[in-house]
């Protein structure tokens, strides 16, 4: 066990229900110290356990500085597995001060029996692909990226979203602004009621949105699922909460070493 008042402090990128949990689990270690970033994208975030940080770093230069001026011993990445931006800054800013990186990925959704995806690389792919698909959407990405159906014209959308979305919306759309977790039932009622043909969702993975996924198929209607982008090949992964805590467990108690 490290002495007591040498803690190690590590960065934890957050901004997920799994970075809460991992926080949470960290709370009360005697050998880390863990400070949670939160990008500050969301108006009402849901706050973590112990020290919080809100805003961005200024790219993997910002990144990297910040890491050597507050003393950070090792980075763990728990942001949306579509921040990839944060991902990769994270990731060079890491290799640059040869600070240990390792990342968190909820699994991904996988489709069942029953359901009808059409797998595209990104939101302009699926804004190409929605008009020949169907004419009523149900847009359930966030509310960045919505700008990508700006030009989108022949299709309605009912845009959900916790916070309004950034940039141009789609010319025929309904905005309607909630949090999960969401249940089958009301999602079936809500595509029913709106007429839904087509569900357009990011992979996010998890139990808070899957429901969406779960109507769809109950209701026969096809689902245009944006893929994951890459991680970097040579980090540490993981795809439960229990692995990435003990990842940071080991580095702060020095068994990792």
């Amino acid at each position: 066990m490290t002495p007591t008042g040498t803690r190690r402090r590590v960065l934890l990128l957050g901004g997920t229900g799994e970075g809460r949990v991992i926080a949470s689990r960290l709370a009360g270690s005697a050998d880390l110290e863990v400070v949670t970033s939160l990008a500050g994208r969301v108006r009402d975030p849901r706050w973590p356990e112990g020290e919080v940080r809100i805003g961005g770093f200024g790219g993997a230069d910002g990144l990297s500085e910040w890491l050597s001026a507050n003393d950070i011993r090792a980075v763990l990445d728990a942001t949306h597995p579509f921040a990839a931006r944060i991902t990769k800054n994270a990731f060079d800013a890491c290799r640059a001060n040869s600070v240990p990186y390792a990342m968190y990925r909820r699994p991904p959704w996988r489709e069942q029996p029953g359901d009808t995806w059409l797998p595209v690389r990104g939101l302009d792919h699926a804004a190409e692909l929605v008009p020949t698909v169907g004419s009523r959407a149900f847009l359930t990405i966030g509310r960045q990226g919505v700008s990508a159906f700006g030009r989108v014209k022949d299709v309605s959308f009912l845009v959900r979203s916790i916070d309004p979305p950034s940039g141009t919306v789609p010319p025929h759309s309904q905005l309607l602004l909630a949090r999960g977790p969401f249940d089958v039932e009301a999602e079936v009622d809500l595509m029913r009621t709106h007429g839904i043909d087509v569900v357009i969702t990011k992979n996010s993975g998890g139990e808070q949105t899957y429901a969406k996924i779960a109507a769809a198929r109950q209701l026969s209607i096809p689902v245009i699922v944006v893929e994951r982008p890459p991680i970097p090949a040579t980090a540490p992964a993981f795809d439960s909460e229990a692995g990435a805590v003990d990842w940071l467990t080991a580095f702060g108690s020095g068994t990792a070493l």
